[in-house]
């Protein structure tokens, strides 16, 4: 995989640079709930300026529906780029239509732009080949280089992912070459104990991962939603808490199998529930109690780990030496719920083992529950994509730039 700094060696002075990146920042009201990803971005943006190339940054952001929608505009992810970057950028209304072709024509040596969200045109994420390359051909037209540098999107076979890399000469970004070392000391360079905590609602979206890592890591906490399935699996009452039936056979299956392996899955021992799903938007105080796990009543909900598991989850980080997290252990968005999320991330902390936070809802949770992020080994940008890595997966936007 070619690097960026071969491309600025090479020099960069006057080309139009495509910046594939990964501006899928939360809104709130068209506010910027957290802009953890565009920081991420903006070594490779930033240098490339400071380089004199005329840099062209696109990105996808929510789903739309293969059309323009202003709920979903990359208007304020630009704007708050620009207060990063400390520069003027120049914001394209469309994605390959005149107001990009006049945007990026207009673009002096050094200077910025961003194309408005690249899931407005269908052909983006279009499963047809033919379809998704026409696309590509399109945004081909608008650059002379490609860097790719969105490790969120790096697991969608998308046009501008997987195609487009083929139509430029093209290299990685900063974000993308750290975000794969990360991942090389998380499978072939594993320094030992390794523990990796997953959270989340639905132990499906986790199956793959699990198998893999139960012949790889040396103890598997579970927690969030899916932790559950997993009770229910050892024959305790869960209530109306998270449950996937279907997965019942499976889950048990796995906890055989860590037994066997010699792999150390550790359940939560109480929880906190409610009969009532807290209120995320006034967050009202909940009203909830602390049972052992095995006495969930059965018009109860779990909707946080207990204190004795916020206990035992540490204890199992403390002499870590590698620590994978992805997921939160409680619904961390109402405050009553948070505690076992912040017990997981301060054990990540307090630990001398190198922290990997597993991107998505883990790394927004780091950021909402005041948390220094330098604290951390590394915070990935793709909780997805990461994942997926994990599950040894070929990953289609990786393998274009090794192309």
């Amino acid at each position: 995989m070619k690097t960026i700094d071969e491309l600025l060696a090479e020099g960069v002075t006057g080309k139009r640079v495509f910046v594939r990146a990964d501006l899928n920042v939360p809104l709130a009201n068209g506010e910027i709930t957290d802009d953890g990803r565009i920081r991420a971005v903006q070594p490779t943006i930033a240098k490339l300026a400071e380089a004199g190339a005329r840099v062209i940054v696109a990105s996808h952001l929510g789903r739309p529906k293969g059309a323009p929608d202003p709920a979903f505009s990359l208007a304020p992810a630009a704007k708050r780029l620009g207060e990063l970057l400390g520069a003027d950028v120049a914001f394209a209304t469309d994605t390959v239509g005149s107001s990009a072709k006049e945007t990026v024509a207009a673009l002096a040596d050094g200077r910025v732009a961003v194309i408005e969200n690249l899931r407005f045109n269908a052909g983006e994420t279009a499963k047809d080949d033919a379809e998704r390359g026409a696309f590509a051909d399109r945004l081909a037209e608008l650059a002379d280089v490609y860097v790719g540098d969105g490790f969120g999107a790096v697991h969608r076979k998308h046009a501008s992912v997987f195609d487009l890399p083929a139509r430029l000469p093209h290299v990685a970004g900063y974000l993308i070459a750290t975000e794969v070392g990360v991942l090389k000391k998380l499978t072939a360079e594993v320094k030992r104990p390794y523990v990796v905590v997953l959270g989340g609602a639905k132990v499906s979206d986790k199956l793959a991962v699990i198998d893999e890592l139960l012949g790889k890591a040396d103890r598997l906490l579970i927690g969030g939603g899916m932790a559950y399935t997993f009770l229910k699996a050892k024959g305790y009452e869960v209530g109306i808490s998270l449950l996937q039936e279907d997965q019942l056979d499976k889950v048990t299956e796995y906890m055989e199998r860590a037994e066997k392996n010699g792999v150390e899955l550790v359940l939560p021992v109480d929880v906190l529930v409610s009969g009532d799903f807290p209120d995320l938007k006034t967050k009202a105080p909940a009203d909830f109690e602390t049972v052992d796990a095995d006495k969930i009543p059965a018009d109860k909900e779990g909707l946080d780990i207990g204190p004795k598991t916020r206990e035992l989850y540490a204890s199992k980080i403390v002499d870590a030496e590698t620590v994978f997290w992805n997921g939160p252990v409680g619904v961390f968005e109402h405050p009553d719920y948070a505690n076992g999320t912040k017990a997981v991330a301060q054990a990540l902390v307090d630990s001398n083992a190198f922290t990997v936070v597993g991107g998505g809802d883990s790394a927004a949770a780091v950021r909402i529950l005041g948390f220094d992020e330098n604290a951390f080994g590394h915070i990935s940008t793709g909780g997805g994509a990461s994942l997926e890595y994990l599950e040894g997966k070929t990953l289609p936007g990786l393998a274009a730039l090794e192309g």
